[in-house]
């Protein structure tokens, strides 16, 4: 509880029964830039001016709406002098296009001419191709105090049994579902982690694979579309990363309270999933975000059709 007598807005979510379900983001590329030591609240904006000049952030935030590329400012988890040469990655997170590459630069001016239209639309070949997953961990408590407080031990945790892989990061969306973590490229978020549960879902990645719990969903897709797939993940036991697709997504525009059909290809199997998003009836005040009125998505029907 805070001085104010209201709960974070992660700690408030759990106390409603929310859960994270349906709620990655719509990223469909990454590009991560290092910068050791403190985070200001604007970290990420003097990241980009300092490596793409004053219109940097503006830039990457147009590619963000229109392409789905997605900047974050990583760092190493725990106390770490400043590197010589600081770790860039830049990459795809799609089925069939995953892609991810690193680059080295002693001065964030040395990004200047990299081309972003490329990143963003899926082009590789901007450094040496990264063979295993990075677990991305947002602690940016300057943003969200819930990052910092429930994302540090997260990232801890991954640290000891993934020193290479585990980044601290800032935002990449959903604050009340910290601790919150991004895999990149396989384009998967979980959130409301702990470091015994973030483990778990860190070895299922190294196997090629997702963990079910706390599972938010695959990133780059409509909240309908991820929440049949975990449905039809959770009746096949299929955890392979592209073993569960969904396809097309149809809105039931009669529905007020959201309603979809949405397609989903597994295991040469058809499903057609209906989903509906509803008020879960509860209200609560956190001192992060104010009132809110939280919703979930529920699994209505699954019926399996044709093979494909």
């Amino acid at each position: 509880m805070t001085t104010t007598g209201l709960p974070h807005c992660a700690a408030l979510a759990r106390q409603l029964g929310e859960r994270p379900t349906g709620t990655a983001s719509r990223h469909k590329a990454v590009l991560l830039i290092e910068h050791p030591g403190t985070w200001p609240g604007e970290v990420r904006e003097q990241v980009l001016t300092a490596a793409f000049g004053p219109g940097g952030p503006a830039r990457l935030d147009e590619l963000h709406i229109r392409s789905g590329l997605r900047a974050l400012v990583i760092r190493r988890p725990g106390r770490h002098s400043a590197p010589a040469q600081l770790s860039v990655f830049a990459g795809r997170m799609e089925p069939g296009h995953r892609w991810l590459e690193k680059i080295t630069v002693t001065d964030l001016a040395q990004l200047a001419d990299l081309d972003l239209e490329a990143i963003a639309t899926g082009a590789g070949g901007f450094g040496v191709p990264v063979e295993h997953p990075l677990l991305l961990v947002c602690v940016h408590g300057r943003k969200d105090a819930c990052c910092a407080i429930r994302g540090r031990p997260v990232a801890d945790a991954l640290a000891i049994s993934y020193p290479e892989q585990a980044w601290q990061c800032t935002h990449f969306g959903g604050d009340r579902w910290a601790g919150n973590l991004l895999v990149a490229p396989h384009g998967f978020m979980y959130g409301q982690l702990e470091p015994e549960t973030a483990v778990p879902a860190a070895k299922a990645a190294q196997r090629g694979e997702i963990a079910l719990s706390n599972l938010r969903g695959r990133t780059g897709i409509s909240s309908f579309a991820q929440v049949a797939e975990i449905a039809i993940r959770e009746r096949t036991g299929l955890l392979g990363l592209d073993e569960v697709q969904a396809g097309q997504v149809r809105l039931d525009p009669a529905e007020d309270d959201g309603r979809a059909a949405v397609e989903v290809h597994a295991a040469g199997l058809a499903y057609r999933v209906i989903v509906a998003r509803r008020p879960l009836g509860v209200q609560g005040h956190s001192v992060c975000s104010g009132e809110t009125h939280p919703h979930r998505f529920e699994v209505l029907s699954v019926q399996a059709g044709l093979h494909r």
